[in-house]
Parts: C-alpha cells; structure tokens; sequence
C-alpha cells in the first residue's frame, strides 16, 4: 500500500462559512480546476460528466416537444448586435470584443456571444418566407462569454456552458405559451431530476431580460438562505422581429411578423445542486443525475474470490442499466469509503470475504450514511428501492429547508430583519411601481426574485408606500 495516499481532507463546516464550503467542494471533489485565464476554469471528468447527465436528459426532454439542434457561430459583428436598442445595452458591459484577425486590425468590432438571439434572428430573417416555414424550435448546446468582474466556480464565470432554446412562431398566443411551456419544462426538470424544488413566477419588469415583453423563472433555495436564478424563459412577442424585418406570408397572403422566444439553463445548476444537497463531508447527488449511482468496494480483495464476486455483482447491476464503479484501486477501504463521499456517490456496497460467503453485501446511503446488510439474492430490488429513496428524500429535505426559510413581511424594516436574522423567500406585496422595487434594494440588500403565479395576500398594501395591492412577491438575496 503507497504510505504517501491519504484520506480525503475535512472540508470548512458550512456553519463556520457557507462560502468556504462550497469552494472546497468544488475542488476536493474534483468538479473544477481553476485556469490560467482569470474567471475561467477547467471542468474536470467527473464534473463534465455530471453536466453530461444534465445535457442528456434536458436535451431528449427538448427533443420529445418538438425541438431540433442547431449551432451558430460564436462571434457576432458590432452592426448585427446593434439593431435591437434594449439588447444591446442590456448586454454592453459584459461584452468581449475581438479586434484583430491575426496581425490585422479587423474592419468591424466582433463580439463573442453573451447569447445568441440576434444570430437566431439573422438567420429566422432568411429562413422564414411562408406560414408553412412555421414554428422554427431550434436549441443549440454551446459555450458563452460574459465579462464578469467578480467570479465563483459554476455560479459566475466569464465562460460557461449552457443551452439556449430560440423559436420563431405565427401568433403572439403561440410565442407566450411556448414561454411557458419551457418554463414548466424546466420546473419539472430541477424537480424530478435533480431533486431540487423551485418556485415559478414571472420577473418583474426591472428584472426582465432585455429585449423581452415578459420573463419568466424557476427559482430555488440554497441551504444557506440565499436564492439561486436557476433557469430563464422569455417572450418577445414581435420586438426582435420588428428589429431584424423577420415576416412570413399568412394563410390569408398578408405579411406578418414572427413571434419569437428564448430560454435558457447553465453549468450555473451545478453550483445549485452542491449548495442544496451537500453536507459536511463534500458533494451529495441526486441518483437520477449521478455519474457514478453504486460504488461498489471490494474490502480484503486480496482473498481469493472477493474480485470474482464483486465483479459479478457490478454485472448485475450493469445489466439493469445502473451506473456503476468498482474500485479495485491499491486504496484502502476507508480512503475510498471517504473519496466516494465527498464525490456524493448515492450508494457505496460493501463486500468482503465473510460477507460473499453469507451471500450478502453491506449497502450505505450518501445522505444518511446508514448501513444496512442486504440479501444478494434480492441485490437488483435492494439497490433501486434505495436509490428512488435517495432521491425522494433528497428532494423533501430541500423542500423543507425552502419552507422553513420562507417569512412574511408587510414592511420593508421587518423584511430586512428577517433577511439580516435568517435569510430565505420573503413574501411581501408590491404596488408595481420600480420606486418601490429600487427601494427594497436600497433599504433591504434585497431583490424581487419573481412574482410567482400562486398568489397570496401576506398584508394589505405595498411594504414600501402601502399602497393597496393584489400583488405578491417573492424577496430574497440571490447569488
């Protein structure tokens, strides 16, 4: 056994500092590595494939609504960005630009895309002539640039993967639903996939992105009380279209505009799964997006038949079509037994000698770490009634932390207290003026997180002017 490997390293508690924690996740999970290039860093295997099984999932889910891959490219000329105002500013001070061709000084500035609407609009322009040429349902899975000044792994970085969703539609009444649709997609997406429970609303104009008529999000809940805009769909209407000319021939020979909408999800989930699911000892996943579902740990693999046997089980497994590692490593036990926690391996089995003859193995669960002896003859119904535990559980101890985390206010003193004392969602009304938006701000280090479409009243008038109101929404502080 080589003297020099060590068990895994404690990890900063999340009490002592929430921050700390998650950056030592990160590393000492291997997700991430920091690179040369500042705000930039490189995914690892294992945190690639835990964005491969986001991308597989997310992507037969498009796919099965009707939604075809394309890819653009990725710089956009300064004169083509330009043609839709709102967009544009809205984007300007994240925008990297290229300025030379080799040696050469180019002719025209060209940005590396913050987001692609105005190449989808380009192209929707040329593409789209008749009725029949409609919906266009396009997604493309790409990297994006935005100049952030201050970066984190996964939740801020000036490059990012995501996927971005644009289409093109004959209605105004086909574009808002196909919003919506998307953004339920999404909702249903964080909840049964990666166990992580989200509020649906709509932003506020303040809070909409550029360009659009309306924006929609899924909202969710880190463990520490702070909010995390987990994913973002938005309505057009016929603004872009108006911009870039985009008309098509009606049924009835008339010329109309298209309308379009986009939507969105990134790497920045994965900085949502760490803070909703993790623990004291690294990385806890959700077995429908884990790489590795059962780490299975040969113990005294030296004796004859341990190897044998513990191959035959990954077999088995395999065969139900089950993730699965077994590590035959020069590692002991305990160092893997710790490695495969702080990787959030769902379920780790145990086998050793005495256990093969018994004709059983110990099977441990990530989130409780509790061990139970379970029979080989029933090892398929044993792992899978496990691992759909998990994730129940999973996902009802972040929905319980999201409600113990959620207040009332009726004034903005009392939401800043809570805030200040136990930060969650804070429910609050609002008179829909930004005055009163741009003073929570100021007075509470709060934003309106999203108007949510299960309304409540929580007071009676605005908590800043208290002007009467039918409005809720949801406050908090966000990464």
């Amino acid at each position: 056994m080589a003297k020099d490997k060590k068990f895994v390293e404690a990890i900063t508690a999340r009490d002592a500092d929430f921050a700390q924690w998650y950056t030592d996740i990160v590393k000492k999970a291997g997700l991430v590595e920091y690179s040369g290039v500042k705000g930039c860093v490189i995914l690892l295997p294992y945190g690639y494939a835990i964005w491969e099984q986001i991308q597989k999932e997310l992507d037969a889910r498009f796919k099965a609504t009707g939604h075809e891959n394309v890819y653009f490219p990725m710089f956009i000329p300064e004169s083509l960005l330009e043609r839709e105002k709102d967009h544009v500013e809205g984007f300007a001070p994240e925008v990297a630009w290229v300025t030379h061709g080799g040696s050469d000084e180019l002719t025209e500035r060209l940005c590396i895309r913050p987001t692609s609407e105005v190449l989808f609009c380009e192209h929707f322009a040329n593409a789209i002539q008749s009725h029949r040429d409609l919906p266009k349902k396009y997604n493309q899975w790409c990297s994006v640039v935005r100049w952030e000044k201050s970066t984190r792994p996964f939740l801020r970085t000036r490059e990012f993967l995501w996927q971005e969703g644009h289409t093109a539609h004959a209605t105004a009444e086909e574009a808002a639903q196909e919003t919506l649709d998307m953004l339920h997609l999404y909702a249903d997406f964080f909840e049964d996939f990666l166990a992580m429970p989200v509020l649906r609303g709509r932003k506020t104009d303040k809070e909409k992105f550029a360009g659009a008529k309306e924006t929609y999000t899924v909202e969710s809940l880190m463990q520490d009380g702070q909010s995390l805009q987990s994913g973002t769909t938005h309505n057009f209407s016929d603004g872009f279209a108006r911009a870039f000319d985009i008309k098509y021939t009606s049924k009835e020979n008339k010329l109309e505009y298209v309308h379009q909408s986009s939507w969105g999800v990134s790497t920045r989930m994965m900085g949502g799964l760490i803070m909703t699911h993790g623990d004291d000892s690294g990385l806890v996943l959700p077995p429908n997006v884990a790489p590795i579902q059962v780490a299975i740990i040969p113990v005294m693999m030296h004796k004859d038949g341990v190897l044998d046997a513990t191959n035959a089980v990954k077999d088995r497994l395999v065969a139900k079509g089950l993730r699965v590692k077994l590590d035959d490593s020069d590692y002991t036990p305990g160092w893997k037994f710790a490695e495969y926690e702080m990787k959030g391996v769902p379920l780790r089995l145990e086998m050793g000698p005495k256990d093969i003859e018994a004709g059983q193995a110990v099977l441990v669960r990530r989130d409780t770490r509790e061990k139970t002896i379970i029979k080989l003859d029933n090892l398929e119904q044993e792992v899978a009634a496990a691992l759909e535990g998990l994730q129940t559980a999973l996902y009802e101890a972040a929905r319980q932390n999201r409600d113990n985390r959620t207040a009332h206010a009726k004034n903005v003193a009392e939401l800043k207290d809570i805030l200040d004392t136990k930060p969650g969602f804070i429910k609050g009304m609002w008179c829909g003026d930004v005055v009163c938006e741009d003073a929570v701000k100021e007075q509470a280090t709060a934003t309106s997180r999203c108007i949510p479409f299960e309304q409540e009243r929580v007071g009676e008038g605005c908590l800043v002017c208290g002007k009467a109101t039918e409005t809720m929404v949801i406050w908090g502080r966000a990464y």
